[in-house]
C-alpha cells in the first residue's frame, strides 16, 4: 500500500509531503495496492514535491473560530473600533443581538461539525491555503460585523415581519446544512474513503438530494440570504453573493465527479439549485 512519504526541515518545522505517481500525471491514492496497479512486471515511479501542508482539521477550526471572535469583538464595541464614547455599550436595535446570536450559533455549528460530524478524505492541504482562507473568512466578518454593530446602525425597513422571516429561514437553513453533513457522514464509515450516492434518509431535511447533488451548499447559501435578509446590510448580501459563486463551482465539480463515477446516478439532480444551476 502506498503513502505520501512525509518529510520535516528543521529550519521551518512544518510538514511537507510527497505525492507517489506511477506516471507524470494523477498522484496515486493513500489506499492503492501495487498488486492492483495498471502497471507491468517493472514500473517507474515519479515523486511530486507537495511542498508545505497543513491538516484540514486546523485549517476549518482556524477560518471558523476567528469569525466567531472578530465579530464579538465589534459586538461588544471594545475599544478603537468606533468613537470612544461608544466602548463597550450595547446597540438599542434588538436586530443586532439577534444578528450576533445567529452568527455565532453558525460558526459554533462549523465548529462542532468539524471536530465531531466531518470526514475528510484527504488529511491534509497547501499551507498556504489556511493564510487565503482565513483572510477570507476573516475579512467578511469584520466588514460585516463593522456595519450590523455600528452605533448608527438602522433595522430593516420592514420591521419586525421581515425580521422573523428571515430568523425562521435562517434557522430551517441552519437545520438542514446539519441534516445533510449528518447524512454524508453515514455515508462513509470510519476510517474508510469509499465513495457512495447520496439518497434522501427518513429525516425531511434530506429530500432535497432527489433534486440537488450538493443540498449542504443549497443550505448554506439560504442560510446567508436569511442573514442578509435579517440584517438589511449591503456587506452581507456581497459575502452571501462570493460565497454562492464559489460554492457553485464547488458543487458543479462534485456533481460533475459523481456523473463520472456512479453510472446509475439519479439524471434529475442540479447541482445546487434544482432545475436551475
Amino acid at each position: 500500500m502506498f503513502h505520501k512519504s512525509r518529510e520535516c526541515h528543521s529550519h521551518t518545522h512544518t510538514p511537507t509531503e510527497r505525492s507517489v505517481c506511477v506516471s507524470e500525471g494523477k498522484s496515486l491514492k493513500d489506499e492503492d495496492v501495487l498488486q492492483h496497479l495498471p502497471v507491468g512486471t517493472t514500473a517507474t515511479f515519479y515523486f511530486r514535491d507537495l511542498g508545505a501542508q497543513i491538516s484540514w482539521v486546523t485549517v476549518f477550526l482556524t477560518e471558523y473560530t476567528g469569525p466567531l471572535v472578530i465579530y464579538l469583538m465589534f459586538y461588544f464595541r471594545v475599544p478603537f473600533i468606533y468613537a470612544p464614547k461608544y466602548d463597550f455599550t450595547t446597540s438599542k436595535h434588538w436586530v443586532v443581538h439577534l444578528a450576533c446570536m445567529c452568527h455565532s450559533f453558525h460558526y459554533v455549528k462549523r465548529l462542532l461539525e468539524t471536530l465531531f460530524v466531518h470526514r475528510f478524505s484527504h488529511g491534509t492541504m497547501p499551507l498556504r491555503n489556511i493564510f487565503k482562507n482565513c483572510t477570507y473568512y476573516w475579512g467578511f466578518a469584520a466588514w460585516m460585523a463593522y456595519y450590523i454593530n455600528h452605533p448608527l446602525y438602522t433595522p430593516p425597513i420592514y420591521g419586525e415581519q421581515q425580521i422573523r422571516l428571515a430568523l425562521i429561514v435562517f434557522l430551517f437553513c441552519q437545520i438542514g446544512n446539519f441534516s445533510i453533513h449528518i447524512a454524508l457522514r453515514n455515508l462513509r464509515p470510519p476510517g474508510s474513503k469509499t465513495r457512495k450516492i447520496p439518497y434522501p434518509t427518513k429525516n425531511p431535511f434530506t429530500w432535497i438530494f432527489l433534486l440537488v447533488s450538493c443540498p449542504n451548499y443549497t443550505y448554506e447559501l439560504g442560510s446567508w440570504l436569511g442573514f442578509t435578509l435579517m440584517t438589511q446590510c449591503l456587506p452581507v448580501a456581497f459575502f452571501t453573493l462570493v460565497g454562492f459563486i464559489q460554492m457553485t463551482v464547488w458543487a458543479k465539480g462534485k456533481h460533475r465527479s459523481y456523473l463520472k463515477e456512479f453510472r446509475d446516478y439519479p439524471p434529475l439532480r442540479s447541482p445546487i439549485l434544482p432545475f436551475v444551476l
